[in-house]
C-alpha cells in the first residue's frame, strides 16, 4: 500500500453492480480521505444505498478494486467489518429494550468484557445526551433520540469509519441539526464519515467533499463551493450611494445588469476569491466607492438539477 492509499479511508476503482439487465453501479471510482466527511448525493435509485452495502461488506460487487480502512474488501472482509460501523435508513434499535440495554447488547456482540461494556455504555449515553433516558424503553424515544441511540450503538465497537445512510430522514429540523453536531464531533475525534443523503442542505452543511451520483456514475465531485462554481448564474451585487458611482462602475465593468432604482449592479462572477479581488481592484484603481457588496452563487439545488436533469422521477429534498 502506497502513501496515498494509507491516507485514504476508502479507495474504490471500477465498482460495478447489476441486477439482471438493470445496471445499478457503472464503474464507480471513489477516494475518501481519513478524518473527513464525504457525502454521496443522489436521487432515489441512483445507487447510494447499493454503494454503502458493497463498501460495508453486506453485498458483493460484480467487479472493481476496493480498499476500506486499509483492507482489501474482497480478501479481508472480516478486517473491514472490524474497522467500520453502519447506521442505515432504518434504526436497528430494539424498542423493547432500554437504551442502556441496547448498548450493552452491542457491547456483548463486540465481545467486550462486562466491566468495559458497562463503562462504554455509560460513556456513550452521556456523549449522546441519553443518560436520563437510558433506563426507559427505546420504544418511548422520540425520532431524534432513536437516531442518536442508533449511532451510539454503532460506536460501541470504536470504528474508524462510519457509514451514515440517510441518517436524518424523517427528523424535524431541530433534531436534524442536533445530529449534525454529533457528526461534527465524531470527525473532530478522528472518525471518517461516509454520508449518503437526499437533503442537499445536509451535504452543504457537513461535507468536506461531495460526489454527485446519477444512474450509477459519479457525474461531479468536489467541495460544495467548487460544485456551485461549475454552474452558471453566480454574480456579485454592488450597491452605490449615488447615481454617479453607479454610472462610473457600469462604464468600468462593462457587461453588467443594472438596477437604477436600487442604485445597484449585478456583475457575473463564479464567486471565487480571485474573481472577487479582480473586481475590487478594478474599482479601486478608479477610486469608485461601493456602498455594499454581496456575493451570490448557485446552491446545491441548482448543482444537482444541472448535473442530473430535472426528471420527474427523481426526488431530492432541500429542507
Amino acid at each position: 500500500m502506497n502513501s496515498r492509499q494509507s491516507r485514504l479511508a476508502i479507495a474504490a476503482t471500477g465498482l460495478r453492480k447489476s441486477y439482471g439487465d438493470h445496471v445499478v453501479l457503472d464503474g464507480l471510482d471513489l477516494s475518501v480521505q481519513r478524518g473527513t466527511i464525504f457525502s454521496l448525493l443522489g436521487a432515489n435509485g441512483a445507487g447510494k444505498t447499493t454503494t454503502v452495502k458493497i463498501l460495508s461488506t453486506l453485498i458483493r460487487a460484480d467487479s472493481g478494486d476496493v480498499r476500506v480502512a486499509g483492507h482489501d474488501l474482497a480478501r479481508e472482509p472480516d478486517a473491514v467489518r472490524a474497522a467500520i460501523g453502519v447506521t442505515g435508513q432504518f434504526s436497528a434499535v430494539d424498542n423493547l429494550l432500554t437504551g442502556e440495554e441496547n448498548l450493552l447488547l452491542m457491547a456483548d456482540l463486540h465481545h467486550l468484557p462486562r466491566r468495559e461494556g458497562r463503562r462504554r455504555t455509560a460513556e456513550l449515553l452521556d456523549q449522546f445526551d441519553l443518560t436520563d433516558a437510558g433506563r426507559k424503553p427505546a420504544g418511548t424515544y422520540s425520532g431524534g433520540m432513536r437516531r442518536r441511540l442508533d449511532l451510539a450503538m454503532t460506536l460501541v465497537g470504536d470504528p474508524q469509519l462510519i457509514f451514515l445512510d440517510e441518517p436524518t430522514t424523517g427528523l424535524d429540523p431541530r433534531s436534524r441539526r442536533n445530529m449534525w453536531q454529533v457528526v461534527r464531533g465524531l470527525v473532530a475525534g478522528g472518525v471518517t464519515i461516509f454520508l449518503t443523503t437526499q437533503y442537499l442542505e445536509e451535504a452543504d452543511e457537513l461535507a468536506d467533499r461531495i460526489a454527485v451520483l446519477d444512474r450509477g456514475r459519479i457525474v461531479a465531485e468536489g467541495t460544495a463551493d467548487e460544485l456551485k462554481r461549475r454552474i452558471p448564474g453566480g454574480h456579485v451585487r454592488l450597491r452605490f450611494a449615488d447615481p454617479r458611482g453607479l454610472d462610473a462602475a457600469a462604464r468600468v465593468l462593462g457587461q453588467v445588469s443594472r438596477d437604477n432604482d436600487a442604485l445597484a449592479l449585478r456583475v457575473p462572477s463564479d464567486g471565487s476569491l480571485r474573481s472577487l479581488k479582480t473586481l475590487i481592484d478594478r474599482l479601486d484603481d478608479r477610486a469608485i466607492e461601493v456602498d455594499e457588496l454581496s456575493v451570490h452563487t448557485p446552491d446545491l439545488d441548482d448543482v444537482f438539477l444541472a448535473l442530473t436533469g430535472d426528471s420527474t422521477d427523481k426526488k431530492v429534498t432541500t429542507r
